[in-house]
């Protein structure tokens, strides 16, 4: 039996709901004497365009004797993908819904692909479930039906960067190291507060129609407009020979000029690159251009055991360590060091840093040897 209703929302809305409700019968002692693997079909009905199915199957124990049910509401169509939900529970003899299972929401891709729920059932239980003998299965299924209008994704990044490629309508230039970049006043005070307060403000550069930057490559702050524009970087294979250095000077220009998306997304493409070998080097970035998202993730990694040995063996951390013992002593909580190991390390970092020698490294290996 079921029951069948079909619903929209205000015209705002773009969901339509194609439903059924099937009360499945079951005969208890059928169910209970089925061979494992066995299974009992409802009729197949149709919600939503698409083909349905309920079928039961006895839970049996390992000494084979029956412990529950297990329902599986199965779609039936060859090829169509649907979103649908869909809900189970068992009725009493007084058609009250209990043991439910909760509505779960699916797509269901093929055919067959079907979601289930075990219902447990002890024999002095039974009575409570059974109608002259039968269990009934209450199921309902919602087919959702997405009757919106597509909208295109935002282009407006494509757009901006047209903008900045044609070079219609620059009222400013950039002169980085001979290499001229034209912009426009709005888009980068829009995009970044300190450019606005050069270009909009009352700064001497709000008047100036080029303006040079120092402590930038070009190809750096190419890139850092690109984004400006586009909200977007190209691709890391052009990002020349080495993108993670320039992912380390996009992580400056970033802070320098308070992008933080860019800062964000510097870090992490650092962070997928840290190796034992590179983490003093993301450390000594995260400190500098004050990054405490990359740092934590650095330093996470460092006091690991199976990094901890080899990290800081490497240059990069020695000079870490020269320039931020400060980072050391973050460290120590991660890697249960007393402030007195910590200052032994401190110690071994001024000897490696005089002398990349025998001694520098035969001392940090007796204090890691030590540790461990």
């Amino acid at each position: 039996m079921s029951k069948r209703s079909r619903t929209s929302g205000p015209g705002t809305l773009t969901t339509m709901v194609d439903s059924a409700a099937v009360e499945f019968k079951v005969d208890y002692k059928q169910t209970k004497h089925l061979p494992a693997g066995e299974v009992i079909h409802s009729d197949t009905i149709s919600v939503g365009g698409h083909m349905w199915r309920i079928n039961c199957y006895p839970v049996m124990d390992s000494s084979g004797c029956m412990t529950g049910v297990s329902m599986m509401v199965e779609h039936m169509n060859e090829s169509q993908s649907v979103k649908a939900i869909v809900e189970a529970s068992l009725l009493n003899k007084s058609e009250n819904s209990i043991a439910s299972k909760g509505s779960f929401l699916r797509v269901f891709n093929f055919r067959f692909d079907n979601i289930g729920w075990s219902f447990s059932l002890e024999d002095e239980d039974v009575l409570n479930y059974a109608i002259d003998g039968q269990i009934t299965v209450f199921c309902s299924i919602m087919v959702l039906h997405d009757s919106s209008i597509p909208v295109p994704p935002s282009d407006i990044g494509k757009h901006l960067g047209t903008l900045l490629d044609s070079s219609d309508g620059v009222d400013v230039s950039f002169i980085v190291d001979g290499e001229t970049f034209h912009a426009h006043r709005a888009v980068l005070a829009a995009r970044s507060p300190v450019f606005r307060a050069e270009l909009l403000g009352s700064m001497a550069e709000a008047t100036m129609p080029s303006i040079a930057l120092h402590d930038i490559s070009p190809a750096t702050f190419g890139v850092m407009l690109q984004f400006m524009y586009t909200d977007a970087l190209p691709g890391d294979d052009e990002l020349g020979d080495s993108p993670t250095e320039m992912f380390k000077h996009l992580l400056a220009a970033a802070d320098r000029y308070a992008l933080d998306r860019l800062k964000i997304i510097c870090a992490q493409k650092l962070w997928d690159n840290v190796s034992v070998d590179t983490v003093g080097d993301a450390l000594a970035c995260a400190e500098i251009y004050n990054c405490p998202e990359l740092k934590s993730k650095c330093i996470e990694f460092v006091v690991a055991d199976k990094n901890v040995k080899k990290a800081v063996l490497t240059e990069s951390f020695m000079l870490l360590g020269q320039k931020f013992p400060s980072i050391i002593a973050g460290a120590k909580a991660g890697w249960d060091m007393t402030w007195c190991e910590a200052g032994i390390l401190l110690f071994v970092v001024q000897v490696f840093k005089h002398s990349f020698s025998y001694y520098g490294g035969y001392c940090l290996i007796c204090f890691i040897h030590i540790r461990t």
